[in-house]
């Protein structure tokens, strides 16, 4: 089986992939790469996996996320990380304040590439906004938005769970983009 080097700079990627790769011979390259403008997470991954094998000449994979909440439209989607750095999860609460609906979620794409063949994997992972910033810090955080992202059928943010119940999540989780892309590549590869 090829090593698979995962390029990123997210903490938070990087533990996840530890969980979800953990069958698969991989290695981190800790490394930003650039964020195409876009609204489009399948495009962002697929550029940016692009990049990461032009630097390390490998088959490399590439996470991209994009963050939904239904009574804004979807707003701020493929932006987080432009939203999150000019208003804040303080302001995207103070944007639902009175609403009733607050359904949101999670939207990843996984993209492969191995220098000539590209694929994608996608997951959704639904839940909830708070009314409120709860929890704590932990070296799992990929996004100041679990202080107010609630899973489905749960009653806590992913901040206010231990790392244990983190760890938990991850490992049970049916359809990460990670998971679907180890099983995917597992079969493709067997040892």
């Amino acid at each position: 089986m090829n090593e698979i080097i995962f390029v990123t700079h997210n903490k938070g990627k990087m533990e996840s992939a530890k969980v979800h790769l953990k069958d698969i011979e991989f290695k981190i390259f800790d490394y930003e790469l650039d964020e195409p403008r876009s609204d489009d997470i399948s495009y962002i991954s697929k550029q940016k996996v692009l990049e990461a094998y032009s630097i390390v000449k490998k088959p490399c994979i590439s996470l991209d996320s994009g963050f939904f909440i239904d009574e804004l439209n979807g707003f701020p989607r493929a932006f987080v990380n432009f939203v999150l750095d000019t208003i804040g999860i303080h302001g995207i609460l103070k944007l639902m304040e009175g609403k009733e609906n607050r359904n949101c979620r999670f939207m990843e794409c996984l993209s492969y590439y191995d220098g000539q063949d590209l694929k994608q994997f996608f997951s959704t992972t639904e839940g909830i906004l708070s009314k409120e910033i709860v929890g704590f810090n932990s070296s799992k955080k990929w996004s100041n938005l679990w202080y107010i992202f609630i899973p489905q059928n749960e009653t806590r943010t992913l901040a206010q769970l231990s790392d244990d119940e983190i760890y938990q999540r991850r490992k049970n989780e049916k359809e990460s983009s990670m998971k679907i892309f180890a099983n995917w590549y597992i079969a493709r590869h067997p040892s």
